[in-house]
């Protein structure tokens, strides 16, 4: 038997509603965790979760810019509502997140029927600018502004796992990104802030969080105070000494890393906090020197390819994963090659892919030596097929182990299954036991012996 120990849906609702809303995410764990916060605001404001899209009061898409294909997706979903405050004129409208700061006024102008366009950064000013368009005022909200404090109330969609932002915005300017101009600067939360946070997600009984940043290394870097030795004060590794005492919490996650900063200083505190988990996002992007160069990344293969010793000799099971780009402008086949000469060598736990697309605002999109897209398809399906076959190999490793998993809920595809993940961020499904009393809750933690491995997720028994 399965037992739920949350809170009620209807945590944040008042007496009376003044409709229902209905949120769809595009893009990054940045987003779902903005998305989170949106859904907060709406409840604490009086509003319902719709059961369907196309039933629901104000309807919210938080949106991605980071490939173009995101975008077109963003403008279908507009139309089939836009059709719709045609015929229901009461209909709320609002698109948030990197599109909209991107596009601002000029989304307005090519969907009139938009009530909000809000950028990343207005988040925490959502019920202010709803108030504007509820006096009847069509709204851009994209000037760059301070975030303050996070003082929403989030409307969680799990209870056992929690998004908890640490910075926002990048100050990098890699040639291919356009986060920097959407998501604003670098502005990194105070220790205590965020620790306080976690606190109350202990104390709502979440057994795991997730520390979020565009570039999460970059953590302190614009918060006051030097070491004697001449560093920050506050980094990204401070902080997980800091925050680790926090008792209820059983594990911690950081993400997303850029090789540029990661140090070996970081490196030994997840290896010192039994907390952190042994599993590292740290995107490469590129196999090749040149093309790094060229996307202005900031590091060398060689000095990636330290890193992942550094941590492998601490950590010798710990997971890898990463990001890659393919068929970067100018790239040729041998500089793609090396990309996959990369991957075989480091054997990632698993690799998120994309083509190159070029995006507005950035120095890549301007160049004349664009690849065609008949190329970056077949280097995209190229690169997959062999991240799925490294990401079982490495999966093996894993066969007649013994692994703990933390319990987040049923597979929704086999009732008879438990699901959760190992430290190593596993997606791992469990039969439920027929001929014995299991009784557990969700945010307990089992030991599973696996016994079948798949590209991006393992099966296995209790282990009693």
């Amino acid at each position: 038997m399965l037992t739920k120990t949350i809170k009620e849906e209807n945590k944040f609702q008042k007496d009376s509603t003044v409709g229902s809303y209905w949120i769809t995410t595009f893009g990054c764990q940045m987003n779902k965790a903005d998305s989170e916060r949106m859904a907060g605001t709406l409840e604490k404001m009086g509003y319902t979760r719709a059961e369907e899209e196309l039933k629901a009061d104000l309807v919210l898409y938080n949106t991605c810019t980071i490939r173009d294909n995101a975008e077109q997706k963003v403008y279908s979903f507009l139309g089939k509502q836009a059709k719709r405050k045609h015929k229901t004129p009461s209909l709320k409208l609002v698109v948030a997140g990197c599109l909209a700061q991107q596009e601002g006024e000029s989304l307005l102008r090519r969907v009139p029927e938009l009530d909000l366009v809000m950028g990343p950064q207005h988040v925490n000013n959502l019920e202010n600018l709803l108030g504007k368009v509820d006096s009847g005022n069509q709204v851009a909200a994209t000037e760059e502004t301070f975030i303050s404090e996070d003082i929403t109330n989030a409307r969680r969609e799990s209870s056992i796992c929690g998004w908890v932002n640490i910075i926002y915005g990048c100050n990098e300017r890699c040639s291919y990104c356009v986060v920097p101009s959407v998501r604003g600067k670098e502005q990194s939360r105070y220790p205590y802030a965020i620790k306080s946070e976690i606190q109350k997600l202990a104390h709502e009984n979440f057994k795991e969080i997730t520390l979020l940043g565009q570039n999460i290394d970059a953590y302190g870097r614009d918060l006051p105070g030097t070491t004697k030795e001449g560093r920050k004060e506050n980094t990204l590794t401070d902080l997980l000494y800091y925050i680790h005492d926090v008792e209820g919490i059983r594990r911690i996650r950081f993400a997303t890393s850029h090789p540029r900063y990661f140090s070996k200083r970081l490196i030994q505190a997840c290896y010192e906090l039994d907390k952190v988990c042994e599993h590292f996002h740290i995107p490469f992007q590129s196999g090749n020197n040149e093309i790094l160069k060229l996307m202005a990344r900031g590091y060398t293969i060689d000095k990636y390819k330290r890193i992942i010793e550094n941590i492998r000799s601490l950590m010798p099971n710990a997971s890898i994963t990463a990001d890659a780009i393919v068929a970067f402008p100018g790239e040729s086949e041998e500089q793609y090659r090396d990309t996959l000469r990369l991957i075989t060598d480091i054997g990632f736990d698993q690799v998120m892919t994309a083509a190159y697309s070029p995006r507005p605002n950035t120095p890549a999109a301007l160049w004349h030596n664009q690849i065609s897209e008949e190329v970056k398809k077949e280097r995209l399906k190229e690169i997959n097929e062999l991240v799925e076959t490294t990401s079982k190999k490495r999966n093996e490793r894993y066969k007649n182990n013994i692994e703990s998993v933390l319990i987040e809920g049923l597979n929704p595809k086999n009732s008879s299954q438990i699901m959760g993940r190992t430290r190593t961020n596993r997606l791992t499904f469990v039969e439920i036991p027929k001929n014995i009393n299991f009784n557990f809750s969700l945010g307990d933690e089992i030991n599973v012996k696996i016994n079948e491995a798949r590209s991006f997720s393992l099966t296995g028994a209790l282990s009693l």
